[in-house]
């Protein structure tokens, strides 16, 4: 490998030395003033096009290689993608990485881009290649040996695949907002399909398929035969996944396909460190922190970040706050694993969490919060929420049972990855509010910080077969304002709970864990009470001084989500009934922060 100049040696330990001398920066509870970064080696990249990589199977992926202009060997950091490897972004060639002394392979998955086969999106071959490809980037003449995965969504799911099969060579990944359990947290949430993000998502992998490979002209049969499969296979994965949920079948429920592909069910494997990036807004909101929790109990060297982010806006705004930009990161993350170097990742924070509503970046202790306890707050009479528990006399609330509810929202920006996000009427709840029902606490007279997994416990009924419960949570600011902070969903027929599997706190079930399986679905009867524990995913926020906080309850969250054709029949034009009163007390359960 070629040897670090003694001025980039002496910078590097400028920049971890340097920082607040205080204790807290010495245990690594605040982040140091100062951001690792090291200067360019290399003043140009060599990029070789089109090598191919023949899999166990006889298919072939194509992936490009970039070096820097200089004596190898290098460490390589690889990323998997489905995006197409042709199309320009720092994903596909990060010159920052690879000017500071890394090789970067980028490869097509099977069924994309340039590489043969067929996709079938995080299936069992995929996963396979992972580990070839892993090996073979550590076998080759200009690697060091040593490898490292990186990028971001389907990019960052594949590496936890990967690393789950333990490949030789890789020493690290830097998965950004990645997915943890394929149906709870994207797919189906709630037991409801998202018809927000996964059409888009479809949609983007078939279409960058669709563009000729770059070695058509060179080699203009394989260039042609692979576009044409490409084009074939569009009817395939993508309208087989969206029909088989739609119509009820096997991605309607929690089952094998949806397991094989979720990083949870395999994180127990991965024994490599792993730096997690997820944000508040993100599509994966839930998973990646429980991505994060999971390494981390089984003594993984691995830290959480969350950010201020959708889907689409991942690191931005960075650095702030003394939190480097997601290169400076990963560069730090892999020059200790794979350089070699000291870059004192321990001084890193485990987890630190962007504050809505404080709009900054906070040092927390561990996630979930280890200083919070359950306050549950009830829904009152005249649309209070309180903590006062309700009496016997309390009136309940109706609404219309409709699939269309929740365009001006927060969560479409959310789900539609941040696409929305100009659109003033997802800042703002309260048109979308005028089909809920709304419960309201008063103006706090202090700071109330919440922080992790929250669950709302609603007893309801219907004159209907089905029923669909949305709620939201929001911050209402003194202008009457309703920004949305997070939500959670649930169809009435996916009720069961699996108390073994859910998280508790203060003896409250503060994470309710639903099987969504076809054999725990449950009847609805029409006027039959139904206690429905809903998982609201996860948040970081402050309700300031003279705020309010608010749940709304609707009867959908669209474009987001709808009921699979069966359940969505029998809900339609029913009238759903929320009890509030003492033999059936509504609630909220919150994490709260102690001050």
């Amino acid at each position: 490998m070629k040897l670090m100049p003694l001025s980039i040696i002496f910078m590097v330990m400028f920049s971890l030395f340097t920082g607040p001398a205080s204790s807290q920066a010495a245990s690594g509870q605040e982040w140091e003033s100062t951001l690792y970064d090291r200067p360019e080696q290399y003043s140009s990249v060599i990029t070789k096009k089109d090598i191919f990589i023949t899999m166990r199977d006889g298919v072939i992926l194509a992936a490009d290689v970039h070096l820097p202009d200089g004596p190898g060997p290098f460490p390589v950091i690889l990323t998997q993608t489905p995006y197409n490897k042709n199309v320009s972004s720092s994903e596909n060639l990060n010159e920052y990485f690879i000017k500071r002394g890394y090789a970067h392979v980028i490869v097509d998955v099977r069924g994309t881009g340039a590489s043969q086969g067929a996709w079938d999106s995080f299936g069992e071959a995929e996963q396979r290649d992972g580990k070839e490809l892993v090996e073979w980037a550590a076998s080759q003449s200009w690697s060091s040996g040593k490898v490292g995965l990186y990028g971001s969504s389907y990019r960052a799911i594949n590496q936890l695949l990967t690393a789950a099969q333990q490949p030789e060579g890789l020493k690290a990944i830097f998965p950004i907002v990645p997915m943890g359990d394929m149906y709870r947290d994207i797919l189906m949430s709630g037991g409801l399909i998202n018809t927000g993000f996964i059409p888009l998502w479809l949609g983007l992998v078939t279409g960058s398929g669709l563009l000729p490979p770059s070695y058509t002209l060179s080699d203009p049969i394989m260039g042609t035969t692979v576009l044409l499969n490409h084009t074939g296979q569009t009817l395939g994965f993508p309208v087989s996944t969206l029909s088989s949920a739609i119509t009820g079948g096997e991605f309607a429920y929690n089952g094998p396909a949806a397991q094989l592909r979720s990083p949870l069910s395999v994180a127990d494997q991965i024994k490599v460190p792993a730096f997690f990036t997820g944000g508040l807004h993100d599509l994966f909101q839930r998973g990646t922190p429980l991505l994060y929790e999971k390494l981390k109990a089984n003594g993984i060297q691995t830290k959480l970040l969350m950010g201020n982010w959708t889907h689409g806006t991942y690191g931005s705004g960075l650095p702030a706050d003394n939190v480097p930009a997601l290169d400076q990161l990963a560069l730090r993350w892999f020059d200790q694993y794979l350089m070699g170097m000291n870059t004192n990742i321990n001084k890193i924070p485990d987890v630190t969490q962007y504050v809505l509503g404080e709009d900054r970046f906070e040092v927390q202790p561990g996630w979930p919060h280890k200083n919070v306890n359950a306050e549950k707050f009830y829904l009152r009479r005249g649309n209070l929420l309180t903590k006062d528990s309700p009496s016997s006399a309390e009136p309940s609330r109706t609404m219309l049972q409709q699939p269309l509810n929740g365009i001006c929202s927060g969560s479409t920006n959310q789900w539609m990855a941040g696409i929305p996000d100009a659109l003033p009427c997802t800042k703002d709840n309260r048109l979308t509010e005028t089909m809920e029902l709304t419960y309201t606490t008063a103006p706090v007279n202090a700071d109330l910080r919440i922080s992790g997994p929250i669950a709302a416990n609603i007893f309801a009924k219907t004159t209907a077969r089905e029923l669909v419960l949305s709620v939201r949570v929001t911050d209402v600011a003194p202008d009457g304002t309703s920004r949305e902070i997070t939500a959670g969903w649930l169809a009435a027929s996916h009720r069961s709970v699996d108390e073994s599997k859910s998280r508790f706190l203060d003896g409250e079930n503060i994470q309710p864990w639903h099987p969504f399986t076809k054999s725990a679905s449950k009847e609805v009867k029409p006027y039959e009470v139904m206690e429905m524990d809903i998982e609201i995913f996860p948040s970081n926020f402050v309700i300031k001084e003279g705020h309010r906080l608010r749940v709304a309850i609707g009867p959908s969250d669209f474009p987001h989500s709808m009921s699979p054709v069966p359940q969505l029949l029998d809900q339609l034009g029913g009238f759903a009934t929320i009890l509030n009163n003492s033999k059936y007390p509504s609630s909220i359960v919150l994490p709260v922060v102690e001050e």
